[in-house]
């Protein structure tokens, strides 16, 4: 059991999910003190807001949560962000840095091993496949890693974090075309504010598998939760008007990237 959903699809993008999952198997659930069962830090309802938007897309989503392991940070336990707070391979606090774990049965070095093998390959190998295939469908593939967070995370960041934050590593990751796609897009969406590689440049997988030399493009997007959640505290509730707004956006984004993709891969024949 390899605890990945995915649907593979025709066009050169592939959407994913590392952190909408929220299966606590192995036990963890039972070592979860009461602040981490409430799951705050999951990417609450990301997966079926994306759904439909780009009706070809490939989709590979975790469905485990990121209390068990993270899958979009390195399997080696290095930080994505070096003198910064954030959060390891297997948190040990949440995005408000309060201990998730009961005292006494915090993740051990051993878990952390399993937990690698066991979950966190096991996604990012279900992507690679994906990656390759749809690459040999059309000579390109675009990563596109679907996150959420709350607009105000002291712990993280300062001030009020942008409606979209785009991710390439500061171009590192994709090509400038896709980059400057998604970007002026965002930016021209009325209502929403937007920045590029801001605080969030891109997590593992971003970094990990964007190589445009070789045709593989990646790039994050990280959507504040005020843009489509009644309220950022739970019951994390899907706000029907906002999510609507949303998505009309976020397919016009996707839309670009696919027809962007294409372009690049016909030049390149």
């Amino acid at each position: 059991m390899t605890h990945v959903e995915f649907n593979r699809g025709t066009s050169p993008v592939i959407l994913a999910f590392p952190h909408t999952g929220i299966q606590l198997p192995g036990g963890v659930g039972d070592r979860l003190n009461d602040e981490g069962c409430k799951l705050r830090d999951t990417d609450w309802h990301i997966n079926l807001l994306y759904g439909g938007l780009l009706p070809k897309a490939t989709t590979v989503r975790a469905t485990f949560h990121r209390y068990v392991i993270d899958a979009n940070r390195d399997p080696s336990g290095a930080s994505l962000y070096p003198g910064q707070n954030t959060t390891s391979l297997v948190p040990l606090t949440d995005f408000d840095d309060q201990p998730i774990w009961k005292e006494g049965l915090e993740p051990t070095d051993t878990d952390v091993a399993e937990r690698v093998a066991a979950y966190h390959r096991p996604y990012h190998a279900v992507l690679e496949t994906e990656i390759a295939r749809v690459k040999a469908l059309h000579g390109i593939a675009v990563v596109y890693d679907c996150h959420s967070i709350r607009s105000r995370c002291p712990f993280l960041f300062d001030g009020v974090l942008p409606d979209f934050n785009i991710g390439t590593d500061n171009g590192v990751t994709c090509a400038p075309e896709i980059e400057r796609a998604v970007a002026d897009i965002c930016a021209g969406a009325e209502g929403y504010t937007s920045v590029l590689n801001g605080r969030f440049r891109g997590g593992w997988t971003t970094r990990h598998y964007g190589r445009p030399q070789t045709g593989v493009h990646a790039i994050q997007m990280e959507l504040a939760r005020i843009t489509h959640l009644e309220t950022e505290t739970p019951p994390f509730e899907l706000d029907i008007g906002k999510e609507r707004r949303l998505t009309a956006v976020l397919k016009k984004v996707l839309a670009a990237i696919e027809r962007t993709a294409l372009e690049l891969a016909g030049a390149s024949r």
